[in-house]
């Protein structure tokens, strides 16, 4: 089974994406399961994980009812406010949900980094840490260095770094971005997404190989049985369609890679790391 670990779906509508505005007119519409459906059949990817891109509680619950209604979606990674101090009672919500696999935090969108260490943000990473909740982290290379000490802080947090964590692909720029994401690479429940990659290339001229050191990186630090397969489907679409995003993977993958090696890739690392 092939298993998409990172899309997105959207209402425009609904009114709570902030970052998405008429400027951005390839995404300015609504994006739902039967736009993504024929794409998914077209590249035999079975099911998808259906990630918030909004930073609201009911997104979260928009996209569990989604997910009832279609068989591709296998699981939603949803949206907690950390800062609250009923986040706990959030995902105990949420958890009920059969679909519901995890949360994504949005460090991104931080003015200020570094306030995923504050006390309460620290502690609320240690309860998800002790339930063993998937988690993805949201992150820029130039906000790693939190991140890094987050995880020194918070070992046994099960999370997952989106999309490479954005190093500027278009400028060709590797470092600090190498040794960071070797670092956080040494925690062994922490796992990466091969995905977002495009976006942070030149959008109109990239070629395949621009990104070959990146994503032969993190193949390197983190394993195969930790990197996971994400298309950013419809975000990708700024820069390159589906297709060209599975073959930007795929152009970069050694030659001593396997079969084994795909399967885990495409599916079962996805499997395993959202408990599918």
């Amino acid at each position: 089974m092939r298993i998409d670990a990172h899309q997105h779906y959207w209402k425009i509508d609904r009114g709570d994406y902030g970052w998405l505005t008429p400027e951005l007119s390839v995404l300015y519409r609504d994006f739902l399961p039967d736009d993504l459906l024929p794409i998914l059949h077209q590249q035999d990817v079975s099911q998808t994980i259906a990630v918030q891109a909004a930073p609201t509680l009911d997104e979260t619950d928009y996209l569990l009812s989604l997910s009832e209604g279609s068989d591709t979606i296998a699981g939603v990674v949803g949206w907690l406010d950390l800062n609250d101090p009923d986040v706990v009672a959030q995902y105990q919500k949420f958890s009920q949900h059969p679909k519901y696999v995890g949360f994504r935090v949005m460090i991104q969108e931080m003015p200020d980094a570094k306030s995923i260490l504050e006390p309460h943000f620290v502690e609320a990473l240690r309860y998800f840490a002790g339930e063993d909740v998937p988690v993805d982290l949201l992150v820029k290379s130039e906000q790693l260095a939190p991140v890094v000490e987050l995880l020194d802080q918070v070992p046994r947090l099960r999370a997952v770094i989106d999309h490479i964590a954005k190093p500027r692909i278009g400028e060709g720029a590797t470092e600090p971005w190498k040794s960071q994401m070797a670092a956080i690479a040494k925690h062994p429940n922490v796992y990466c997404k091969l995905s977002g990659m495009v976006t942070e290339a030149n959008p109109t001229s990239w070629v395949k190989e621009d990104f070959t050191v990146y994503i032969r990186h993190v193949l390197e630090v983190f394993g195969t049985q930790r990197v996971l397969f994400g298309s950013d489907w419809p975000v990708c679409l700024l820069a390159a369609d589906y297709d060209e995003v599975i073959g930007v993977l795929t152009h970069a993958l050694p030659e001593s890679w396997t079969q084994h090696d795909n399967d885990r890739l495409f599916g079962l690392n996805a499997k395993e790391f959202y408990k599918l």
